[in-house]
C-alpha cells in the first residue's frame, strides 16, 4: 500500500508543485492551514507530514505543538522559505525529523521524504 503524505502550506502553488513531485510514489493529501491539517488528522491515516512554518493564523510550529499535545505521533518535515535558524532549531527540538528550505529541488524533497518515512 502506498504511503500517505499530508502537505500543509498556505500557498496553493507550493501545494500543487509538491503534489506533482510526490504523487508518482505516494498518495497526497493537501491542507491550506494548520487548522485544516489538524482536522484531516482526526479522520485520515497519514504516514508523514510536510509542514510549512510560515502560515497566517496558526503557523507550522504551533500546529506541530498541538499535534504533540493530541499525541499525534507522525514524522514531520518542516518546509521553510525563511531559513531562520531559530525556526529550524525550534522545529528540530520539538521532534521534527527534518526540514527543507524552499524552493527545493524535486530530488531533495523525494530523498527527505524517503528518509522521513524510514524513521517510522
Amino acid at each position: 500500500m502506498r504511503k500517505r503524505i499530508l502537505v500543509v502550506d498556505d500557498d496553493a502553488m507550493n501545494l500543487k508543485r509538491t503534489q506533482m513531485i510526490l504523487e508518482k510514489s505516494y498518495n497526497i493529501l493537501l491542507a491550506e492551514s494548520g487548522r485544516e491539517a489538524l482536522e484531516k488528522l482526526k479522520y485520515e491515516k497519514i504516514d508523514l507530514i510536510l509542514l510549512d512554518i510560515a502560515m497566517p493564523m496558526m503557523d507550522g510550529l504551533e500546529t506541530f505543538k498541538l499535534m504533540k499535545e493530541a499525541n499525534i505521533d507522525i514524522p514531520v518535515i518542516f518546509l521553510t522559505a525563511s531559513g531562520y535558524e531559530d525556526d529550524v532549531r525550534t522545529a528540530i527540538s520539538l521532534g521534527a525529523v527534518n526540514y527543507l528550505k524552499k524552493p527545493f529541488f524535486p530530488q531533495e524533497l523525494l530523498k527527505r521524504v524517503s528518509m522521513g518515512l524510514e524513521e517510522q
